[in-house]
């Protein structure tokens, strides 16, 4: 390889290195600086059940005067665990209620166990809605950093 293609590789190396840090940065992670400005436009009630590594669960959207009924799956990306979880919170940056279903996903970098407590969870879908939500879990699951919900209307 001559030294302008060994140059040119170093650099474009370089870029997709610094691309992908970018990436991983927290400003990219979904919190209340995503929000910034914004006014929540509806609410969001849910129950996930988590039993030996599978997920499901049901809520409620309320948006523009209506309510919604959806499922879920999803969780904790682990090795599995049981818990219940009972969550609640707003959401912001929903502008059809078409929108709102999705993967939504928070990256909070905590490996190990999840036990009995509160929860502040931060979570974004693909069109950008945020979901803020607060909530109890009782039992254990394991958590490899990483918070997944699948929300499908019904």
């Amino acid at each position: 390889m001559n030294m302008i293609a060994t140059a040119a590789c170093t650099r474009g190396l370089a870029l997709a290195l610094l691309l992908a840090a970018a990436g991983c940065s927290s400003l990219d992670k979904p919190g209340p600086q995503s929000i910034a400005g914004m006014s929540p436009v509806g609410t969001v009630s849910l129950t996930e059940i988590i039993a030996a590594g599978a997920d499901a669960g049901t809520g409620t959207l309320n948006f523009q005067g209506r309510v919604y009924s959806f499922k879920l799956a999803g969780g904790v990306t682990g090795g599995g665990g049981a818990s219940d979880i009972q969550a609640s919170g707003e959401v912001y940056n929903l502008q059809n209620v078409s929108d709102f279903a999705g993967l939504y996903t928070q990256s909070n970098g905590g490996i190990g166990l999840d036990i009995s407590g509160t929860s502040d969870l931060w979570l974004r879908n693909t069109s950008g809605v945020v979901l803020h939500l607060t909530g109890t879990q009782k039992g254990v699951t394991l958590s490899l950093g990483r918070e997944e919900l699948l929300i499908e209307m019904l």
